[in-house]
């Protein structure tokens, strides 16, 4: 049985929008993150969840039992806001302590809890700093120590690496997981950011206007995305339209191209769709299948790789990258590339 059970929840607003029929699970100890645009229903969902809102219909089960409409402070639950909401006038101590002593517990063993939750996110030893002479990255440890402390059966995390900045939002997000895995935290996350929502979770929520458009490991969203509004919001633009010929080969502004995508099921059932085209696909190559011959419109270095925009003809753009050590002409030079069969799918 899983932890958590969302089933067909739903809330509509006076403006009109809606959040539409969600459902999904979580299992115990997994890391699951809702990921999409600003005003998707990410954040309404999580609120949803953790009961400060009403829905007006569906359910939210725990261990099978419906807490829909059960207080937030008798779930327990976590939540951890983007903002942390330390409390400035205690130390770090009295800040992860706080939930402890609403429970209730000994100064014993709240001392030992504090120093234990600390110690899993890498503060041993911060108990009576200040918390208004912290760093963001320091602060935002403390509160999710705070968060963590009272050992809640699920913890909920909204945007918790938004207000960091990149060189220390690129450290956190290789180092939460495991701090989360270690803690045997079963935990929902939101974020905007997919690069952020891929290093984190074991599973992807991806959502838009109010509905779940894709549930998945994010391996199998980033490879195979749901629809051509998937692919555009994971950066996968290179989105073209094509008429399906036959199984196996489509017609497209740049020409003929074979496709090899036997998982898609769309040959059947649509004459026009459309092609991605991923980044991967292209080598500089003359005699390869899919020739695209352009004019370079673009050459950026990226450090591990260079991203190359190639202007077709037609007008047509496409953007590829190649590994940093390779020799790639320079903008406004003519260029070859064949185009891997196996890096192009159909979406609807």
């Amino acid at each position: 049985m899983p932890l958590l059970d969302i089933c067909d929840l739903r809330k509509s607003y006076p403006d009109g929008w809606t959040l539409q029929d969600v459902s999904f699970t979580i299992e115990k100890s997994e890391i699951l993150c809702l990921l999409g645009p600003s005003g998707c229903g990410k954040t309404t969902l999580l609120r949803l969840i953790a009961g400060l809102e009403t829905p007006d219909g569906g359910q939210v089960l725990v261990d099978g039992e419906d807490v829909t409409h059960v207080p937030p402070h008798l779930r327990g639950f976590g939540l951890m806001f983007q903002e942390y909401a330390l409390f400035p006038h205690k130390d770090v101590f009295g800040n992860v302590a706080f939930g402890l002593r609403m429970q209730r517990m000994d100064r014993e063993a709240v001392a030992a809890r504090v120093a234990e939750v600390l110690e899993l996110v890498g503060l041993a030893g911060f108990e009576r700093r200040d918390v208004n002479q912290l760093s963001g990255g320091e602060r935002q440890r403390v509160a999710l120590a705070r968060s963590l402390a009272p050992q809640p059966c699920l913890l909920m995390l909204d945007e918790p690496l938004g207000a960091l900045d990149r060189a220390l939002r690129e450290r956190l997000m290789d180092e939460l997981p495991d701090i989360l895995r270690r803690a045997g935290a079963t935990t929902i996350t939101v974020t905007h950011d997919q690069e952020e929502a891929f290093a984190i979770a074991d599973r992807v929520v991806l959502m838009q206007n109010g509905r779940v458009i894709q549930i998945g490991t994010p391996e199998d969203v980033y490879r195979r995305p749901a629809s051509a509004w998937a692919a555009h919001f994971l950066g996968l633009t290179n989105l073209l339209d094509a008429w399906v010929l036959r199984p196996g080969q489509v017609e497209t502004a740049i020409g003929t191209l074979k496709v090899e995508d036997s998982e898609s099921e769309i040959w059947g059932l649509s004459s026009k769709v459309k092609l991605l085209v991923r980044p991967e696909a292209a080598q500089l190559d003359e005699t390869g299948p899919n020739l695209l011959v352009g004019t370079v419109a673009e050459r950026s270095f990226r450090g591990e790789y260079y991203r190359l925009g190639v202007r077709h003809d037609s007008g047509v753009e496409l953007t590829f990258n190649f590994p940093a050590n390779v020799a790639l002409p320079a903008p406004g030079e003519s260029v070859s590339l064949s185009l891997a069969p196996q890096a192009l799918m159909l979406l609807s």
